[in-house]
């Protein structure tokens, strides 16, 4: 915390000394300067980009539908059946609001890391979408830090002078879908101001999941020619519902319908940041972002139990749980040691699990940037180091419900505290410390030729005290030296062939260090139970590629082809335990993602289009025994074998989109096509069991002016009305009566997509 205080004051010092800089760059043009990211981005040129128009253009803001309808390697999985919740997976890795996942995308948000501290997850529900500007997909390099196994996602904001003038929307829709946002700045000499707005909300078209969010942005800047300082601030209070998965059979009976309930997350987070940089002399400058950062969840989940009245001699009229040793019985007890009593006649109980976190964290990342003329060109060189520290304080506590007609749990009162630790209260505080020292440098070798070349160290430190025993007392250091190098050769004006090798690494969390015990598995909502060690991933990276730009039949053309292949070694994966709800986290060797991804723009007139394909092979690479025991396919000790080969679940090897728009005088019409190839389930590593079916969307857009600035718009999403799944796995349904199925025993569960839903508004620019 003190190294991170005196890194603040060292680049504000800089700042105030601006005055004594160098005045060599006086009559540059006055523009924001804001790092984005490590290393100044100087890769960007085989990055894909949205701006805000594209984020934007279906009325109103919307980053992940932007992100589907225009990049084909980018799919969502509705694991959580939640709009703002999704799995987002890029090349095989994942990144995702989710504990449990393996988070394989590093993502900055103004320069600072937005990857939360506590599981490396990612809060999209936090983002204030009107006020994005620009976000960039890169793919893997090494100076990216933790979490770039796959790539990292590159958000910048705006400011009153990059985005003078005034936007709003306000729209409703189907399933009780109400939106409004408002987005505005102005710059008036040195000085810029900007802020944002936005409210959703949605009851949400399967049963029981309403969603409401706010979220706000503001930003106050001062530039001048030789220095600047943006102040930005970012806010959120949101309260998700996320049902999840239900049976197939429950989904055809009623595909509203939600297994258990409830599932709540209610999230209240604010982030202030500081943005200076100084012109060091011509050409050469210091930047940084500088943050603080707050985030306050608090979690609800509803479950099902293997709790049922005890068998054994002397234990009649008591509440047993089953135990991973050969599907024995323990008695439940309460905090005080108690058994607990049954009174539900032996069966039908259920889980409500209660999770809070508090996570504060800090950082700053600070860069020299050094751009010269050299004899093949001009030299772009970036050498900083980033430093981000946290505090989170984690507890959780487990009561006994019961489950009723709706399958909702409703509590019982007595909290449960297993001897053995299996399920019981949680408190927890950890304690993360990253350092990153890196060097990028895009160097000119001939007039055609130039090298990207990247290094990055990175030192991770985890402290972890259990507040209530010492079973989750622990400390955890991991290192690397990661380096990167690219090489791109302008074959033809207009066209651009590259090649390149990078090595990242990701530590393991203190979710991940806190679960990782075959022997004491735990849940998504209560996952802290013993501190056995995990190795830290390492992905070793080659790719290589063209791309460029022309004029064909009138038309502008941008196009983009990249060739990859990603191997991680040490991977982690959340595994089942046999008891329901339960897994750990644990090293599974190495693993592989290999493709191929091609994209396409054409512009002409009001015409604008773009196709993207993406092939994506990822397997694993070794021999492995997985514990599955909800899979058919299992043994009798619930394990499944995965061989060399078998496919990861959850990806689809094919992806396509086709989008199409075109602006007439005073109106647009416009749409996109979206096909997705079937994956395999998770849980069904082994390839065992039938892959969940591919599916093909269609969504519709258009807007009609009604006067200068202002346009009457609508969206229709899933046009035909497609019944379709982006995520599957193995549910155990023997436990929970469902008046809708009845007698229901496929393992199957789904997470279902949206219906055909609409929705229709107002937006102005001015």
């Amino acid at each position: 915390m003190r190294k991170g205080l005196w890194l603040m004051g060292a680049a504000c010092a800089l700042l105030a000394g601006q005055a004594r800089a160098e005045t060599a760059a006086a009559d540059a043009e006055r523009q924001p300067i804001v790092v984005t990211a490590p290393g100044g981005a100087i890769d960007a040129d085989d990055a894909l980009r949205l701006t805000g128009a594209d984020i934007g253009r279906a009325g109103s803001p919307d980053l992940l539908g932007a992100l589907t309808r225009s990049i084909a390697g980018v799919t969502l999985q509705d694991a959580q059946g939640n709009p703002w919740q999704p799995n987002l997976v890029y090349r095989g890795f994942t990144a995702s609001p989710l504990q449990g996942q393996a988070q394989g995308l590093a993502v900055y948000l103004d320069g600072a890391r937005f990857n939360q501290p506590f599981g490396d997850t990612v809060a999209f529900d936090l983002l204030p979408e009107a006020a994005i500007r620009n976000f960039t997909l890169f793919d893997s390099s090494a100076v990216y830090g933790l979490n770039a196994l796959g790539g990292a996602m590159v958000i910048d904001t705006k400011t009153g002078a990059s985005d003078p003038g005034l936007e709003a929307s306000l729209s409703a829709g189907r399933f009780g879908t109400r939106e409004a946002s408002v987005a505005g700045g102005f710059q008036k000499g040195d000085f810029s101001a900007f802020g944002a707005f936005q409210y959703r909300h949605e009851d949400g078209w399967r049963d029981h999941s309403p969603s409401t969010l706010y979220n706000g942005y503001a930003d106050f800047g001062f530039d001048t020619a030789t220095g600047g300082l943006h102040l930005k601030w970012i806010g959120a209070d949101t309260d998700l519902t996320g049902n999840g998965v239900a049976p197939v059979e429950l989904l055809a009976a009623d595909r509203r319908a939600v297994f258990t309930w409830p599932d709540k997350a209610r999230a209240r987070y604010g982030r202030i940041s500081l943005h200076p940089w100084v012109a060091l002399g011509e050409g050469t400058r210091i930047e940084g972002t500088l943050y603080a950062q707050r985030l306050k969840l608090r979690t609800v989940n509803g479950d099902a139990a293997d709790i049922e009245g005890c068998e054994a001699e002397g234990t009649e009229g008591l509440l047993c749980l089953e135990t991973v040793d050969g599907g024995k019985e323990a008695p439940l007890t309460d905090a005080n040691g108690n058994a607990i009593a049954d009174s539900l006649g032996g069966e039908g109980y259920g889980l409500l699990n209660r999770g809070r976190l508090d996570s504060r964290a800090m950082g700053a990342l600070v860069q020299i940037v050094d751009e010269r003329p050299l004899p093949g060109g001009r030299n772009h060189l970036a050498i900083g180091m980033s430093y981000d520290t946290s505090r989170s304080r984690f507890g959780a506590t487990t009561e006994l419900g019961a489950l009723t007609g709706e399958r909702s749990v409703e509590g019982l009162g007595p909290a449960i505290a297993q001897p053995d630790g299996a399920i019981g209260p949680v408190g927890l505080v950890a304690h993360a410390s990253y350092w990153g020292l890196f060097a990028q440098d895009r160097l000119p070798l001939t007039d055609r030729l130039s090298a990207e070349i990247g290094l990055r160290y990175n030192r991770v430190s985890i402290m972890m005290r259990d507040r209530i025993g010492t079973a989750l007392n622990g400390d955890h250091r991991f290192e690397r030296l990661n380096p990167g190098l690219e090489f791109d050769y302008r074959l033809l004006d207009g066209l651009t062939l590259r090649a390149g090798y990078a090595e990242s690494n990701r530590a393991p969390t203190p979710a991940e260090l806190s679960c990782a015990d075959e022997n004491a598995p735990c849940s998504l909502a209560n996952f802290f139970i013993a501190d056995p060690p995990l190795k830290q991933v390492v992905a070793k990276s080659w790719e290589a590629g063209a791309g460029g730009q022309g004029q064909w039949g009138g038309f502008r053309l941008e196009w983009l082809l990249s060739a990859y292949r990603t191997r991680n070694r040490d991977d982690i994966q959340y595994v089942a335990s046999e008891i329901r709800g339960r897994a750990w986290f644990r090293n599974i060797g190495a693993t592989r993602r290999q493709g191929v991804e091609f994209s396409l723009k054409a512009m002409r007139g009001g015409f604008s289009g773009g196709l993207s394909y993406a092939f994506t092979d990822a397997t694993y690479r070794h021999d492995l025994a997985l514990s599955s025991p909800a899979n058919p396919a299992a043994d009798e000790e619930g394990l499944i074998l995965v061989r060399p080969g078998d496919r990861l679940p959850g990806i689809p090897r094919h992806s396509a989109t086709l989008s199409l728009d075109y602006a007439g005088r005073g109106w647009s019409i416009g749409g996109d096509a979206m096909v997705r190839s079937g994956q395999y389930l998770v849980g069904d590593e082994g390839n065992d069991q039938a892959r969940l079916k591919g599916y093909a969307l269609l969504n519709l857009r258009a807007g009609i002016d009604l006067m200068p600035g202002v346009t009457l718009f609508g969206e229709v999403r899933n046009a035909f009305d497609r019944k379709y799944a982006t995520f599957g796995t193995f549910s155990d349904t023997e436990e929970v009566e469902m008046a809708e199925a009845p007698g229901a025993s496929n393992p199957r569960a789904y997470g279902p997509g949206a219906p055909r839903r609409w929705q229709a508004g107002v937006k102005g620019k001015f």
